[in-house]
């Protein structure tokens, strides 16, 4: 019953949020309309829901989506496609169909469905092969818990290890090795026991995908994921020994980026239909989404449950993909710094791409929450009471 209230005033907004969305994406972002306080016309003069009334639905009006995605100074692109049907694609701010986007962080998601093609394909054991098999230098670090780290531990970045995002990624990526330095990072917890969030250990993936399948990082991508899907990737950054940045700094266009989320709309097919080819696993994308509570670790910096505006709060996190619920549906997606998105919600058949300008953070001035009120109220609202 009380998810039921939720909906109800959620629709009453719905039909306010345009003219809001608007002036808080130009004037800074004001408090939203009060549902209570707008008018409900499922109501008699004497405030008594009438019998028979019926509360006003949304519908979808991609000129509305429009006007308020314009309205946003930082948004580059906002597409969506439902059933593998592209029903809204739009480019603000500068930004071109063919312009690649750094993805940042979304880049992770890329390497947990490479490195879930590697096990499948057995250059890579199994997801509790110990790290140790590639770096064989762990054998000689004083902490023996560092010897029970698995690949499952990095994708659900769970090692244990200090992490090298936030406070400490400056350091990191101006060491001389990267790889060394993040392996060297004290140990907080046991494996398995607490997540840090830290793109060490996506980048520690990278370095075993380089060795598991004798290639670069970026040549196994091309091969086993961006030319099956119709594209090939550009060259991204790489650490002082060569290995490319693994969970940063991709590069591809938002195209490109509703192509990766169909693959996992699609249970890891290229395309519906039982002829298209399986690209990733079918059981790998269902681990992948398969996201586990985030235990917070006392003072890290990372979490801010308790300060500002989180439209993702009680987020969990997969193998390198986020989950968490729009509208009450399950939506698993990967999320890059400043507003990299891709949502795939199965239960709606729907993909939602959006790139913004990748060199500030998406807190400011409201710009994620502008984002998700979009998203949330003019796109998957619509669709959802289809």
């Amino acid at each position: 019953m009380p998810r039921l209230r939720v909906r109800h005033a959620a629709w009453l907004l719905a039909a306010a949020v345009p003219v809001w969305l608007i002036a808080a994406a130009r004037g800074g972002p004001p408090d939203p309309p009060d549902p209570a306080r707008q008018a409900d016309p499922s109501q008699g003069p004497s405030g008594r829901v009438s019998v028979g009334a019926e509360l006003p639905r949304p519908a979808w009006a991609p000129e509305t989506v429009d006007a308020a995605a314009q309205s946003l100074p930082r948004l580059h692109s906002l597409l969506v496609s439902r059933g593998g049907e592209v029903v809204f694609e739009r480019y603000y701010n500068g930004a071109r169909r063919d312009r690649p986007a750094n993805i940042k962080s979304a880049s992770k998601s890329v390497i947990s469905a490479l490195v879930g093609v590697a096990i499948d394909r057995g250059l890579i054991p199994s997801l509790d092969t110990p790290i140790m098999r590639y770096f064989p230098e762990l054998a000689q670090d004083p902490d023996p818990r560092k010897r029970a780290i698995t690949v499952e531990h990095l994708l659900a970045m769970r090692p244990g290890l200090e992490g090298t995002s936030n406070r400490n990624y400056g350091a990191w990526v101006t060491s001389r090795n990267w790889v060394r330095h993040a392996l060297a990072r004290p140990m907080f917890a046991a494996p398995g026991e607490e997540m840090e969030y830290s793109t060490g250990n996506t980048h520690l993936l990278s370095a075993i995908l380089t060795r598991a399948a004798g290639r670069s990082t970026w040549e196994f991508a091309n091969d086993v994921l961006a030319r099956p899907l119709g594209f090939s990737l550009p060259q991204w950054p790489r650490d002082p020994q060569g290995i490319y940045f693994g969970g940063n700094d991709m590069l591809m266009t938002p195209r490109q980026m509703l192509a990766f989320g169909e693959l996992y709309l699609n249970r890891g097919k290229g395309a519906t239909g039982a002829a298209s080819p399986q690209i990733v696993p079918e059981a790998w994308v269902e681990r992948s989404c398969d996201g586990r509570a985030r235990n917070r670790r006392p003072g890290n910096p990372a979490f801010d449950s308790s300060r500002g505006f989180d439209p993702m709060r009680d987020r969990r996190y997969g193998y390198g993909w986020w989950v968490h619920e729009i509208r009450g549906e399950e939506t698993c997606f990967p999320w890059g710094y400043g507003g990299q998105y891709i949502f795939v919600m199965p239960a709606l058949d729907l993909v939602m791409v959006t790139t913004s300008s990748p060199d500030v953070s998406d807190e400011r001035r409201g710009h994620r929450r502008i984002v998700f009120e979009i998203l949330e109220q003019m796109i998957v609202a619509p669709f959802a009471t289809n």
